[in-house]
Formats: C-alpha cells, sequence, structure tokens
C-alpha cells in the first residue's frame, strides 16, 4: 500500500513539474516572440544576430509576388486588428494600427513656385495669402476685401506595399547540445521605409513597425490564400510564409552581432564598405563555429 502511495506520489510530481515546465516555456514564447522555443537547458551556444533582407533580390521575389507581398500581408492584418505592432525589437513597446499607418506615411513637399512663376514676379508669400494680390496687407474680416488663407498642411500618402522592401530579422543562432545541431530561432521582423525611396526625405531607414515571429506565423497560417511564397518554377507547388521562413527560402545578410556597444557592423567597422566585408566574416565565423562542434 505504502509503495502504491508513493508511486502515486511520485506520478503526480511528475505530473505537475511537466505541466510547469509548458507553461514556462509558453510564457517565454509569449514574451519574446520565438514560435518554437528552446529550453535554457538544452542550449550551449546562442548569439543573436540581426539580418537585412532586401525583398528586390531575385531570391526574395517569390515573398513579394505581385499583390501578395509580405508587406501587404503584414500591414493588412494590422489594420484588421489581427497583429500587434511594436516600436522596436525589445517587443515590449506596442503601437496603435493608428501609429503603424502614420509610420508608413509620407506628406507631399510643397512644391513652391515654378521658376516662371518667380520670373513673372511672384513670390512664396503669395502662396501663403500674406497679401490682397495687389501688394496690400489681407484683411480678415470686411467686405471686398479678401480673406487671408490659413497655411494648409500638405497631404499625406501611405507608401505602397512594393515601396517597403526592406526587412530586418532579430534572430538567435542556438546551439541544441540535445538534438546536437544549430537552429534559427526567429524572434521578430521589423517592416523599414527603405532610405532610398525619393517621398522618405530624411534618408535613412524608418521602422514602420516589429512584429513577434509567433503572432506572424499565427497570422500566415490563417491567411493561406494571401500569405504565398510564389513557386516561380510550379504553381502547384506554392508554399504558406511560415514554411518559406521555416525552410529558410530567402536571402539576407548580417548586420548586426550581439556586443556590448549595440553597435551595428558599418559602425564597428567605419563604413557601409567595410560592414559588408563584415557581414560576410561574420557569417563564416559561425559557419566555422559549427563546424568545429562537430569536429571535436
Amino acid at each position: 500500500m505504502n509503495k502504491f502511495l508513493s508511486f502515486a506520489a511520485l506520478t503526480a510530481g511528475l505530473t505537475l513539474s511537466v505541466a510547469a515546465s509548458a507553461q514556462e516555456q509558453a510564457t517565454t514564447a509569449t514574451s519574446n516572440g520565438s514560435y518554437r522555443p528552446i529550453p535554457n537547458s538544452d542550449i550551449m551556444f546562442r548569439k543573436t544576430i540581426w539580418r537585412a533582407v532586401d525583398l528586390r533580390e531575385k531570391q526574395n521575389k517569390p515573398m513579394f509576388s505581385e499583390g501578395k507581398e509580405i508587406s501587404r500581408v503584414i500591414l493588412d492584418a494590422v489594420k484588421r486588428g489581427e497583429l500587434q505592432a511594436y516600436r522596436n525589437d525589445s517587443l515590449t513597446t506596442t503601437l496603435s494600427s493608428t501609429e503603424v499607418v502614420s509610420n508608413m506615411s509620407y506628406a507631399e513637399a510643397n512644391a513652391g513656385l515654378s521658376d516662371e512663376e518667380k520670373a513673372a514676379g511672384f513670390s512664396d508669400s503669395d502662396l501663403g495669402g500674406s497679401d490682397d494680390g495687389w501688394g496690400a496687407p489681407a484683411s480678415k474680416k470686411g467686405k471686398g476685401k479678401a480673406a487671408a488663407k490659413a497655411p494648409v498642411a500638405p497631404p499625406s500618402y501611405e507608401y505602397r506595399p512594393k515601396d517597403i522592401y526592406q526587412m530586418e530579422i532579430k534572430e538567435d543562432m542556438i546551439f541544441d547540445k540535445k538534438r546536437s545541431r544549430m537552429y534559427h530561432d526567429i524572434k521578430c521582423i521589423g517592416l523599414l521605409v527603405p532610405s532610398t525611396l525619393a517621398s522618405n526625405t530624411s534618408g535613412i531607414e524608418k521602422p514602420i513597425g516589429y512584429f513577434k515571429y509567433s503572432d506572424l506565423v499565427r497570422v500566415f497560417r490563417a491567411n493561406p490564400d494571401k500569405a504565398i511564397w510564389f513557386n516561380p518554377q510550379n504553381d502547384a507547388q506554392h508554399k504558406n510564409l511560415a514554411d518559406a521562413f521555416e525552410l529558410w527560402l530567402f536571402n539576407s545578410y548580417i548586420v548586426k552581432v550581439s556586443n556590448p556597444n549595440d553597435a551595428r557592423l558599418d559602425e564597428v567597422y567605419g563604413g557601409q564598405q567595410q560592414g559588408i566585408l563584415a557581414s560576410q566574416q561574420a557569417a563564416s565565423d559561425l559557419i566555422e563555429y559549427e563546424y568545429n562542434l562537430w569536429s571535436f
């Protein structure tokens, strides 16, 4: 009888332990965006890496096909309220759908007067209605007098999905000692306004929003008719975007590796050209590290 009670108590204890472990793992996945989190006890090596993805590249075109761009899928989900956006890759500060739309919009620059109009004697003050057109100050009140015009803000437009071709991926490269293999554990994906767009007058990449990878997988699976990785070789073998990320069917380059100063490679090595060379070296170093784990 005592042995039976002891066995029952042990079984109950193991059940509670497994439930607690599962709950802890689920909580970790929810907080950091990982879709398949690896328990800390199984991690032998981990390095956080940031990758840039240019969707215009030939290898990335399948997830940027006409009408089914990944940027369109993500932003439409945000507008429908299906996807939560975050301010940065720390995934701590949320953004509302209105803020996301604002981040993906631009104001049309004021064209001002043409050279012909300036040669004809018009000035920039004429645009604001600062006078009555005859050189006298415009009156705000009174009949027969031109009313002063209030300055009009330039119209705002949203970038097209085709314009948003720059993505950033934050991932952990993890060597799982239990399974003896290296994993790409994606944490989040960010959409950026490219610095090369003529309408982006700032000249720098501007983040639209960052999204947990676990949330993106859920959205991709829930919209199989839109979240498509287009197979140019076989129309019967299009894949879901979630599968494309799992199978690593895209090209990227490393822009940052975790470091004490949280600096990007081009900042560490003093220029974009040096940053590209450092990116290639970082990728080679990680491959060599994994090879050495197998060799010794």
